[in-house]
């Protein structure tokens, strides 16, 4: 099976480096997982973090497709219940429209009520003109027009979640469907297989399944271990309520860490694949048939740009992604 690859970029903000320019630094790394073969390029959505520089990923989004030309460009994601579905509607049926065939609209339940959130993905649904869904009590909503400036070709609509409640949602609502296997690895063969279950019965077209996992990949061994260790101390302070930027590998190899820390970075280092690459390919491999997806979407936290960057040249050369093709799903529409 081939296994095609994307990015989740969560932009993020290493010690001595400020938000500009981690910003900077996804402007240029979109650039170069365009031209290396990559499928698609998600953006996230953080707030009020300083360890990540995305606080807008329509905006971002809107930049790196004006800097890229082949790869799909999305959201992974936008946080929709802070937002009125009109206006993620409007903003990415101008993308849309801007870009045809290369946006994807990844929402997250996350940032706000939730119990809306069903009803707000249905609304942004139908306002692109995609339609409502069968499931989730799309009947009972009263009926929306679409946008009077709908774009020709719509976003491609995905659902993010780490659990099966939204796997299962997504399956109903028949969208897209990304696991966070970086957040909750363990139910995400469970929340797959309820998701393509719940999809087999839904009223809308084919759509598709991924799996984003945490990946640190270098040269040597070493060097992966030290970027390992300096993710692991990142997040384990993270786990700890220190909101902190991502520390150097040295300043990793120097920190003296607590009982705490070391407990959290055992726990956390379940969902982080890291090695050589070809070891990584491997690991990847396995997840990808256990899971059952043709595609990862590769998310590397690095605390300097420049490891991130080879870490996806790495990637893409191991698994050979200059001689794929994007499936034609994925592809933009051939210029007039």
């Amino acid at each position: 099976m081939t296994v095609r690859l994307s990015v989740l970029d969560q932009s993020p903000v290493g010690e001595g480096f400020s938000h500009s320019d981690a910003l900077r630094a996804s402007v240029e790394l979109a650039e170069r997982a365009d031209a290396l073969g990559f499928t698609r390029y998600w953006v996230a959505e953080h707030h009020h973090s300083p360890g990540f520089a995305g606080t807008a990923p329509e905006i971002l989004a809107g930049t790196l497709l004006s800097r890229t030309r082949r790869m799909r460009i999305g959201t992974g994601g936008v946080l929709l219940p802070r937002y009125e579905p009109l206006k993620v509607a409007e903003v990415f049926s101008v993308l849309a429209s801007l870009h045809p065939g290369r946006v994807d609209l990844g929402l997250g339940r996350a940032g706000g009520p939730a119990a809306r959130f069903p009803q707000q993905v249905q609304e942004v649904s139908r306002l692109l003109g995609l339609g409502g869904g069968q499931g989730g009590g799309a009947g009972s909503l009263p009926p929306l027009p679409p946008l009077v400036s709908a774009a020709e070709v719509p976003p491609r609509l995905w659902l993010l979640g780490a659990g099966t409640r939204s796997a299962a949602l997504a399956g109903e609502l028949g969208t897209s469907f990304a696991f966070a296997h970086f957040l909750a690895p363990d139910p995400g063969v469970v929340a797959l297989e309820g998701y393509r279950q719940g999809l087999a019965a839904s009223a809308w077209g084919p759509q598709k399944g991924v799996l984003a996992v945490r990946v640190v990949t270098a040269d040597t061994q070493e060097r992966a271990d030290g970027l390992a260790l300096s993710l692991l101390l990142w997040r384990s302070r993270k786990d700890l309520g220190q909101d902190r930027p991502l520390p150097s590998v040295d300043a990793a190899r120097r920190h003296r860490w607590s009982t705490a820390e070391a407990e959290r970075a055992a726990v956390n280092s379940q969902a982080l694949v890291t090695g050589t690459p070809e070891r990584v390919r491997e690991e990847l491999e396995q997840l990808a048939a256990a899971h059952g997806v043709d595609e990862l979407v590769i998310n590397t936290l690095t605390h300097d740009p420049a490891d991130r960057v080879r870490s996806y040249e790495l990637l893409a050369q191991v698994f050979d992604l200059s001689g794929q093709e994007a499936p034609e799903a994925d592809r933009a529409p051939a210029a007039a």
